[in-house]
């Protein structure tokens, strides 16, 4: 009998990437990366993706956007779509679709990642509690994060917008950058810092402070960071890496993630060599009395960079999609 077939995707704000998902687990060798730039809409690259493929018949059909999702309608936080799953239902002749937030595709496919993928960040003081609340916190073209939760009738990821939170302030220093920050459109949030544009305003906020005019791009600030020679680069890093600790701290006490926080993305990823030496833990943990609670949470980076198409194929087999 013939294995059913599944069309996943997982659409960021820069590329989409698209996979088939036959009997329910993504075939990597299947795995097509799609700039969203040229493209008006995710139709195009679904149809030159399964053009490509032999337009493989697709029971159903799976997407995670980042951005919200409501009554199967997504819009794009950071990109010019608007995603329908009646639409996408039509384009395919799949039986069934769902649209998900691309964070919550990524707490379906906890403990389904490629081995070797998961690279610890803070330890816990406790061992790891199995089916204790997870915590999954994306930094990349934007920001977001998803509490993953187990319960008896199986895994529920539940969405949020949290990357438009108002970003903390605690400091005369993280005043004048929310100040700074306003100037784009009226609020501070997160996103506007923990991102790969928020690196690009982070420095052009440092810069200003040191009373220079220079914008690079988030790939030339991450590289300046790395050379250590660039003392707005360097500022720019380790309020990254601070604000970084302090708000996922903050998620911690609202969700309680026993289970683990796991941090994912592109940016996330970019950090890696540098959250020692600007104070993640210590940023993470400066809870004042409880300080030494937020020793329980451990913290790690996930680096399986097709989590989310994995996370795609198992929400749309367990039914919690629809």
């Amino acid at each position: 009998m013939p294995q059913t077939l599944t069309l996943v995707a997982d659409i960021g704000g820069t590329n989409t990437r698209v996979a088939l998902a036959p009997g329910g687990a993504v075939d990597r060798a299947s795995i097509r990366r799609f700039a969203n730039a040229d493209r008006p809409g995710l139709g195009p690259v679904l149809a030159a993706y399964l053009a490509t493929a032999g337009n493989p018949r697709c029971e159903g059909v799976c997407v995670a956007v980042a951005g919200p999702v409501a009554d199967g309608v997504a819009t794009m936080t950071n990109l010019d779509w608007t995603i329908d799953r009646d639409a996408l239902a039509e384009a395919t002749g799949a039986a069934r679709v769902a649209v998900i937030n691309d964070l919550q595709a990524q707490g379906y496919a906890l403990d389904h990642l490629a081995p070797g993928s998961l690279r610890p960040l803070v330890a816990a003081n406790c061992p790891r509690k199995p089916g204790a609340a997870q915590l999954v916190i994306g930094i990349g073209t934007g920001f977001n994060a998803a509490p993953v939760h187990e319960t008896p009738v199986g895994r529920i990821v539940t969405a949020s917008e949290c990357g438009q939170m108002t970003i903390p302030v605690r400091s005369e220093a993280d005043l004048r950058l929310m100040r700074f920050l306003e100037t784009a459109h009226g609020f501070a949030c997160v996103e506007d810092v923990l991102s790969g544009r928020g690196l690009e305003r982070l420095f052009a906020f440092h810069s200003s402070e040191a009373g220079r005019d220079d914008r690079p791009a988030a790939a030339a600030v991450m590289a300046a960071i790395a050379e250590g020679a660039d003392p707005v680069a360097t500022a720019t890093g380790a309020s990254f890496v601070r604000i970084l600790g302090t708000v996922a701290g903050d998620l911690a006490l609202s969700h309680l993630p026993f289970g683990g926080i796991h941090l994912i993305g592109g940016v996330a990823r970019a950090f890696t060599a540098h959250y020692d030496r600007f104070g993640f833990a210590e940023a993470f943990r400066d809870k004042g009395r409880f300080s030494g609670f937020m020793q329980e949470f451990p913290v790690s980076i996930v680096e399986d960079d097709y989590a989310a198409l994995e996370g795609c194929a198992l929400c749309l087999g367990s039914g919690n999609s629809e």
